[in-house]
């Protein structure tokens, strides 16, 4: 198949970048120009100004590469776009040269870069490191940190770029038999190896690894062994102490509201799970400036997982069938002849998004009524298909069943509040777009679905069943084990994120920037929200939430 072509173009402009920033405390200044990055410390004895020079490429990928895994890139999104629109100049030659294009590192670190802020770039930049059948060549494998670039540089493959396919395969092949073959290998390196190959940046959810990079002497940090490596590692801890006070105090504003629902007690089948919810709205919303749109965003998800508990574990076929025609035409007469809980969960959903609505139309001046509903109606049509199918015992075939379930995962729900909350490019085309589930929307729908399968517990509280991709594939393809399939779901994930790269490369994306990232963190946080044990725990979730929300960071 031939390599997917795009033209060029990069997706996200400075004026999109955060407006509001974490306030550090008084002793403490950062600031910026378009020639360094610079920290004065007004309280240290030494009164370190510490800056760093942008002359070296390779340096300031480092720097930039630094900066994003610490969290702080939304400080100084001017300056990264100045520096990477820099190196795509010289990258397409308008500029002189001054690149290393023998260094695997280099080439790998600036083609991941460059493609995670939205510049195409070519995968034609690593044909110096194949051979004449078109393979990698086989003395790449003595360069360690180079393979770990390569190997997240392939995180950004595309649809139909097998080079980059073969890059995955060819750097996690010689970096996994590294740490197990090699008896002299340095503890803190076979870490850092090990850690690139479970988390890749652009496919992991970063956020919640920054206190990864505060311990002294972290390996990828320090590998320029320049002095603002410490700088900026004193900052972050800064910015992450301020930002875990702030989402405190989101989520005791969501949890107040979810208390005045009365919702947990009036929906005793249905999961009472605040910080659940809270926190999968954060995910979505990370930059510091959406502190009230995450509680906003977080009343609808937990939405989603009431009435779908009430579809899975309470309502009959037909009471079920009224509710969703109730939810179709927006009324709520039509919910008189239902029990008196799925009255009142129809009332609180119904009020609950006209009030999101007459406050984005405040702020924003557009309506999004029409959109929402639709997306609830979406949502319930799906959650009755499979109902339907359950109740008939009726087994769908696997791509009938996908198709349902990439709108059942309600992602289509989160994202669709989640643009009309950031209030940005709301045209009648985004509008259109949006209400018929693009790529951007349904590529993580569909690894959210497929992960969900994929895992073989339950969730711990619900005791319904609704059917998986992995009965229904193994019932119409009865040769297959229970391996291929998984194997087989493992490739549709892949294709998944390929489709989901494509989308944020896309000429004229009419998407902003801070949406495709809410699209790209969904896709990032699945494994961590379905990463259940053998006990039907959430075991790295929790760890999780208890870092991100309850430990401090010790300066």
């Amino acid at each position: 198949m031939a390599e997917t072509k795009f033209p060029v173009k990069r997706l996200y402009t400075s004026n999109e970048q955060c407006p509001v920033q974490l306030k550090p405390p008084q002793n403490s200044v950062l600031f910026s120009n378009s020639s360094s990055f610079q920290l004065l410390s007004n309280n240290s004895h030494e009164a370190d100004l510490m800056s760093f020079s942008l002359d070296d490429p390779l340096e300031t990928l480092n720097l930039i590469d630094a900066v994003q895994r610490l969290g702080l890139d939304y400080r100084f999104q001017t300056e990264i776009d100045a520096i990477l629109e820099r190196h795509y100049a010289i990258f397409v030659g308008q500029e002189g040269d001054g690149m290393n294009d023998d260094d695997l590192h280099e080439v790998a670190l600036r083609f991941r870069l460059l493609r995670q802020r939205g510049y195409f770039v070519s995968s034609d930049v690593f044909n110096v490191f194949m051979d004449e059948e078109g393979h990698f060549k086989q003395n790449l494998e003595h360069d360690i940190k180079g393979l770990m670039s390569l190997y997240e540089a392939s995180q950004l493959c595309l649809p139909g770029e097998n080079r980059m396919k073969e890059a995955q395969n060819f750097s996690s092949k010689i970096l996994r038999e590294y740490i197990i073959t090699n008896e002299n290998i340095d503890k803190k390196e076979a870490n850092h190896v090990e850690r690139t190959l479970e988390n890749p940046y652009h496919t992991s959810f970063s956020k919640f690894m920054v206190k990864d990079y505060f311990r002294e002497g972290d390996e990828l940090l320090h590998a320029t062994n320049n002095k603002w490596v410490h700088a900026f590692q004193k900052v972050a801890k800064v910015d992450f102490n301020i930002a875990q006070n702030m989402h405190q105090q989101e989520l005791v504003q969501f949890t107040l509201w979810w208390k005045e629902t009365g919702l947990g007690k009036t929906l005793p089948f249905a999961r009472d799970q605040p910080l659940k919810w809270y926190i999968c709205s954060l995910v979505c919303l990370i930059d510091p400036c959406f502190s009230d749109e995450r509680i906003q965003l977080s009343k609808p998800v937990s939405f989603i997982y009431l009435i779908d508990d009430m579809f899975d574990v309470y309502g009959s076929l037909d009471q079920l069938t009224l509710f969703t025609e109730a939810v179709r035409r927006w009324d709520i007469t039509m919910t008189e002849a239902l029990p008196e809980c799925m009255r009142i969960c129809f009332k609180s959903l119904y009020d609950m998004t006209n009030e999101i609505s007459s406050k984005i139309y405040k702020k924003h001046g557009w309506n999004p009524i029409n959109s929402l509903q639709k997306s609830w109606a979406k949502l319930c049509d799906a959650f009755l298909v499979e109902g339907r199918w359950f109740d008939c015992g009726e087994s769908p075939s696997a791509d009938e069943y996908l198709k349902n379930g990439v709108v059942s995962s309600g992602v289509h729900v989160v994202l669709v509040h989640a643009f009309f909350l950031l209030g940005q490019s709301i045209t009648n085309q985004t509008v259109h777009l949006l209400d018929n589930d693009p790529l951007i929307i349904s590529s993580p729908a569909t690894i959210l679905r497929l992960h969900d399968d994929l895992g073989s517990a339950k969730d711990e509280n619900q005791e319904g069943y609704d059917g998986s991709y992995v009965n229904y594939y193994m019932i119409h393809n009865q040769d297959v084990s229970i391996d291929t399939t998984r194997k087989h779901m493992a490739n549709l994930i892949s294709n998944s994120w390929k489709n989901l790269n494509k989308e944020c490369l896309s000429f004229n994306n009419p998407f902003p920037a801070a949406f495709i990232q809410a699209s790209l963190s969904i896709a990032r946080f699945v494994p961590i929200l379905y990463g259940y044990d053998q006990n039907q725990k959430l075991p790295t979730l929790e760890k999780i939430v208890k870092s991100m929300l309850y430990e401090k960071v010790h300066m």
